[in-house]
């Protein structure tokens, strides 16, 4: 499983400007891990502060019980790591 700081310099590489969705498929893990994983962000009130998940098109996964389909992260998760 990624680390947070993985995860959040994937997410950088991923988008095309800070704070941009991101196709939570793009991360390319296998989707047992991706929703193991978002769904641990998700669920750890320091983190989840700075990530939201949204559904558009695309592949959906199921975080923390919600459909999504892709994830934003604030910037000042850079704090936590």
């Amino acid at each position: 499983m990624l680390t947070l700081k993985e995860v959040v310099d994937r997410y950088s590489s991923l988008a095309k400007q800070g704070g941009e969705p991101v196709a939570l498929e793009a991360f390319a893990l296998d989707p047992e891990e991706t929703i193991e994983l978002f769904t641990s962000l998700d669920e750890d009130y320091h983190i989840s502060r700075f990530v939201k998940f949204s559904f558009d098109r695309g592949r959906v996964y199921i975080i923390s019980s919600n459909p999504s389909t892709h994830i934003q992260i604030d910037a000042e998760i850079r704090e936590l790591l």
